[in-house]
């Protein structure tokens, strides 16, 4: 029941945020004369913005997937990207993307990969994506003064929180990962206060599944934490990964026939705006995004400005959420009526002790 009220609850505030940023970006504005200057792009530059949005879904399937082969297990990339799918769909609807990784977790489990491991995986693809932003970020405030001076005089606050919140989200974070101990001990107590307030049964076999479980956990990430190669791939993949998706601002620029501002600008100002929202409470930093873009992007559009953000918001946004759910969708059907195998839980765990070795 709790889980429907809050999807239910989930879904309204989406509806709402929606509604308030359609109003607050349209409101007053002349759509006739927006319509026609969408009209009037050059619709071959469009394409490669499109295939950068999908591209950065397939991108988030084969960091999965390495770092599960990483592990010796063996998933198939078709699957892997029904993983990422879930995962951009989910975040795209919830407050400050809370809901991608525990439905990834719910798919991973219908696979038979261990949950201490999908955890570990699913960690390290957060923190390696919240690494990029706080190294761009931080390379802008040290590198890029008269850059921050051009553009970003008028929204350095929600910047330098939205960089503060990362950096306290990847520091949080990588001590859970390489230190187990304190991860168990949060859990066990997560788990006795909601025995206390009786929201769970107090049940012995619970807690020993869970030290269990936190035994896998623990031989995962002592297993990432010596192979620092890994790390390494996936951080240089998540980087290509990330900033295909914010030089879908620039094919949009190149759309519109526009010249004079280097692409270099023009990705990195959209890569200030996923910094500056990627931990505020709006599902897919929606309303906020579209603020900052009309805020910081007037020099480089001028007159264009708002068909500007409609086409990049509606590429680099709205047709991955579309994307995503469609595939989300897919995962849905597949592991409804597939018929699950008996033999691959077993399987899953001796491909995880082989990879260990």
């Amino acid at each position: 029941m709790q889980s429907k009220k809050k999807m239910i609850g989930n879904a309204v505030f989406l509806i709402v945020i929606f509604a308030v940023t359609i109003y607050g970006v349209f409101h007053g504005e002349d759509l006739d004369k927006m319509i026609n200057a969408i009209k009037q792009v050059n619709a071959f530059w469009l394409i490669p913005g499109v295939f950068f949005a999908l591209i950065c879904i397939w991108g988030g399937s084969i960091i999965i997937w390495y770092l599960m082969r990483s592990f010796g297990i063996c998933v198939k990339k078709r699957v892997c990207f029904l993983f990422s799918a879930v995962d951009y769909f989910f975040c795209y609807i919830t407050p400050s993307a809370t809901g991608g990784q525990p439905m990834q977790i719910y798919y991973m489990k219908k696979e038979n990969i261990p949950i201490p491991v999908s955890s570990v995986v699913l960690m390290v693809v957060t923190i390696t994506y919240k690494l990029v932003l706080v190294v761009t970020g931080i390379g802008i405030l040290i590198f890029g003064r008269g850059f921050t001076q051009k553009y970003m005089t008028g929204i350095l606050p929600v910047f330098y929180l939205g960089l503060l919140l990362n950096v306290f989200c990847i520091i949080f974070m990588t001590m859970l990962l390489f230190h187990p101990v304190m991860a168990e001990k949060i859990l066990v107590k997560g788990m006795r206060l909601l025995e206390k307030l009786h929201f769970m049964k107090k049940k012995k076999e619970r807690l020993r599944k869970l030290r269990d479980g936190m035994q896998v956990y623990r031989e995962t990430a002592a297993y990432l934490s010596s192979h620092k190669k890994v790390i390494v791939n996936v951080v240089w993949i998540t980087f290509v990964q990330r900033f295909m998706l914010f030089a879908v601002t620039w094919t949009v620029y190149k759309a519109f026939g526009l010249s004079g501002t280097p692409v270099w600008e023009v990705i990195l100002l959209q890569a200030v705006i996923s910094i500056s929202v990627d931990m505020l409470p709006f599902p897919g930093g929606m309303g906020i995004s579209e603020s900052l873009f009309l805020r910081i992007f007037p020099t480089v559009f001028q007159s264009l400005l708002l068909p500007a953000m409609v086409l990049s918001r509606g590429i680099g946004f709205y047709s991955q959420l579309l994307f995503s759910a469609v595939f989300t969708a897919v995962a849905q059907i597949y592991y409804t009526y597939r018929r699950p195998d008996a033999g691959v839980a077993a399987g899953r765990m001796q491909q995880l002790k082989k990879g260990y070795k």
